[in-house]
């Protein structure tokens, strides 16, 4: 199974913002979501295409609320991430999975401490900014935030994120990416700040060096 995660923005509540428009929630209620990381979404597709394909559909919120898309393809590593667009190279042919390692950033994850609320109260403080970041730009697709759906989905992200989180309900959040290369199949060490864990995301030559 290929895995995708969205991290989101610092200003707003994804799940929220996902899970509260009609066209997202279609896109995603196939799929069992999880919240592996603070202000995620995760889930599990049947191939890279599966997943370059939803993160085309969902092209629009992403541009908007979304900091991060990442993929998780099993046949190329267990445990470090593909970009959006190496994930998209991959699905096209333009790289070979074996052409995938040399350029990538480092995450430092560092644990914060339970925000003490439900999924359901963060969608409500999420609701006051809805209006700042639907300004930036393009109409904005139907809302609805009180549908039976909508609660049923944030229920079991939360379910899901509190299992998984562990120590006391802590979760992970992703701090000050370093951009690194690996050389002879060795990535450097993670220097900018002392954290317990990091991620590793696989970038195009492009995305390193922009």
């Amino acid at each position: 199974m290929t895995r995708v995660c969205l991290i989101g923005t610092a200003d707003c509540t994804l799940q929220y913002e996902l899970l509260s428009r009609e066209t997202s929630r279609e896109a995603l209620s196939t799929y069992d979501l999880e919240r592996p990381f603070e202000n995620s979404l995760a889930l599990d597709t049947v191939s890279v295409g599966a997943a370059v394909s939803l993160l085309n559909d969902l092209n629009w919120y992403l541009t908007r609320f979304v900091d991060e898309a990442l993929v998780q393809e099993p046949s190329i590593s267990d445990d470090e991430w593909l970009s959006r667009d190496l994930a998209r190279e991959l699905r096209n042919g333009e790289v070979k999975p074996g052409e995938t390692a040399e350029f990538c950033k480092i995450y430092g994850l560092e644990r914060v401490g339970p925000d003490g609320g439900s999924m359901q109260e963060e969608a409500a403080e999420g609701s006051s900014q809805a209006g700042a970041t639907a300004s930036k730009g393009g109409s904005e697709p139907a809302r609805n935030d009180t549908s039976d759906s909508v609660t049923a989905a944030t229920e079991d992200s939360s379910d899901t994120a509190a299992t998984s989180a562990g120590d006391g309900g802590s979760v992970w959040r992703l701090v000050e990416p370093l951009y690194v290369r690996r050389t002879d199949g060795e990535l450097p060490t993670y220097d900018l700040r002392a954290v317990e864990k990091t991620l590793v995301v696989r970038l195009t030559e492009a995305e390193h060096s922009p």
